[in-house]
């Protein structure tokens, strides 16, 4: 399942330096504006310490973890949504995106400039969304202006949904709030997710803090204030530290784990960035396991067994007889598949059931 989110914000906040210790790449990070033109797109593993149990138990010749992409979108400016800096271009990668990584500055650097001169998260976040709203508007009035006259006149069912729908939406985004702030049901957010709204694209805001705030964050007044809006917006907030992940990406395993326990952290920015990544988009993991391979698959929740089978091949879906399925806490307790059978924690599902996180599956299937 390729699931993309777009690390987006003001030039010179950190995105090229996140970016590079995400995927370990290097790509152009320089200190001015519109450094990065064209979307540089990276994949990461997801670090799972279910995978490496796994791979304990069963010694496989090969192991493949689930992967999330990432790319990394030049910086948005005031008037992004009237094309200034080349903005239409970079609304339109941000279109192609699941998600919203909303990289902000909290950090003093005088070395590094700021496109406003000062750091101030809060003016930061509005210009951004400020944009992103614009944008919307623009797309959900030229919108209106094609369904209006047929709700009003002919009262077509379907025109007269989507003008409601259109009309919550417009009236959001008139009061510089973004669409996903609109109760909608159902249907209606199926509806509203067909105009691929800017808005309406779950978001994490990333506080790229100092080094001196990394083991800390909360000790940062700039952290804070993002801290606040996020949470004001329902949305995530992860401090990190890029120029820190960046450091960690190129270090081998057991120097990256003394050099976190050094700094009093346990985990990198970068692995809960993924993981809250994951749970903004409602995904989860089931793993098919052997002699020959142990692989993580992504699968969003609500799921059912043949589904998740077509993640693994189009056939599997298609002929889709039974899935025998464990848990990973139940092999990791039991160690083998042979005391799991004799203990009976093997299940045979069948197309009704709903996959859970952490389901080791074998698929059965005839074509």
């Amino acid at each position: 399942m390729a699931l993309k989110a777009g690390i987006v914000g003001l030039p010179n906040v950190g995105k090229s330096t996140l970016f590079n210790a995400i995927t370990s790449s290097h790509v152009e990070a320089a200190n001015y504006p519109f450094a990065t033109i064209n979307p540089n797109s990276g994949i990461v593993e997801v670090n799972d310490e279910r995978v490496d149990k796994l791979v304990s138990l069963f010694h496989p010749k090969k192991t493949v973890k689930a992967t999330f992409e990432f790319t990394d979108i030049a910086g948005l400016v005031k008037g992004a949504s009237k094309g200034e800096g080349l903005g239409n271009q970079f609304l339109g990668n941000i279109r192609q995106c699941d998600a919203i990584c909303h990289v902000v500055r909290c950090f003093e650097n005088s070395e590094i400039i700021h496109v406003d001169n000062t750091v101030d998260p809060r003016r930061d976040i509005e210009t951004i969304n400020l944009e992103l709203i614009f944008a919307d508007l623009e797309t959900v009035v030229k919108r209106i202006s094609k369904v209006e006259t047929k709700a009003h006149t002919t009262k077509e069912k379907e025109a007269v949904k989507e003008f409601n729908v259109l009309s919550k939406i417009k009236k959001a985004l008139d009061n510089e709030l973004p669409a996903r702030s609109v109760e909608l049901d159902e249907d209606e957010l199926l509806l509203a997710k067909s105009y691929n709204l800017l808005t309406l694209k779950p978001v994490i805001y990333v506080a790229n803090v100092s080094e001196e705030d990394y083991a800390s964050p909360s000790s940062c007044s700039y952290y804070q204030t993002v801290k606040e809006i996020a949470d004001k917006e329902h949305a995530e907030c992860v401090p990190i530290c890029a120029n820190i992940e960046e450091e960690l990406s190129s270090l081998p395993e057991q120097e990256k784990l003394e050099y976190l326990e050094s700094l009093g952290v346990s985990s990198t920015g970068l692995d809960r960035l993924v993981h809250t990544s994951y749970r903004l988009l409602n995904l989860s993991t089931f793993f098919t396991v052997g002699e020959d391979e142990v692989r993580a698959w992504t699968f969003k929740n609500g799921m059912s067994a043949p589904q998740c089978a077509g993640t693994i091949h189009t056939d599997f879906e298609k002929g889709f007889i039974r899935a025998e399925v464990y848990s990973c806490s139940d092999i990791f307790e039991y160690k083998t598949e042979k005391a799991l059978r004799e203990a009976g924690k093997i299940r045979s599902e069948g197309k009704t059931y709903l996959v859970k996180d952490g389901d080791c599956m074998l698929i059965r299937f005839n074509v």
